[in-house]
């Protein structure tokens, strides 16, 4: 008895796919390119030094912060995938994503106001207690829309499971 195994070499993407592909390039070609253009003309070249280092750090908070930390998270919730269903994991992975984002934008402003400044209409909110509240209605939303999948997944296999009369 023969095996016959396919290299990923000998698969090619259908014709559909490689129009997609080349929209998607041409499309974040012309984005960067719109990006580029906004750059030279509206941003002066004294601040592009100010720009390249958030973009540094944007990328150091991503790759060794973020990423890793929601990798860890649903290497270990997959792990488990034998009694989460994949859907489980995917809205769950979405709400670490808002929460790392909404972090990311939310706490210099809380670490600033805890510091304190000098105008105090400047950081007029509570940062930290608005994080709290957000990451509760995450929570909250998250646990809704996993119940409401549970639901429906229970629902269909029911009706699955139910022969028609006939």
């Amino acid at each position: 008895m023969s095996e016959t195994t396919v290299s990923p070499s000998s698969v090619s993407p259908s014709a559909a796919m490689r129009r997609w592909q080349l929209g998607l390039v041409v499309t974040g070609l012309l984005l960067l390119a719109v990006g580029a253009i906004t750059l030279f003309n509206d941003v002066a070249p004294s601040n592009y030094v100010g720009i390249l280092i958030w973009f540094a750090g944007a990328l150091v908070i991503h790759d060794g912060i973020a990423a890793p930390i929601i990798f860890v998270i649903a290497l270990l919730l997959r792990r488990a995938g034998k009694r989460i269903p994949f859907a489980v994991i995917a809205i769950v992975q979405g709400a670490l994503v808002v929460a790392v984002i909404t972090t990311l934008v939310a706490l210099p402003q809380a670490l600033k106001k805890e510091i304190g400044t000098n105008n105090a209409t400047i950081l007029p909110l509570d940062y930290g207690v608005n994080l709290i509240g957000f990451y509760l209605g995450l929570a909250v939303v998250t646990a809704v829309t996993i119940a409401g999948y549970l639901l429906l997944r229970a629902r269909r296999r029911k009706s699955a499971a139910t022969p028609s009369p006939g």
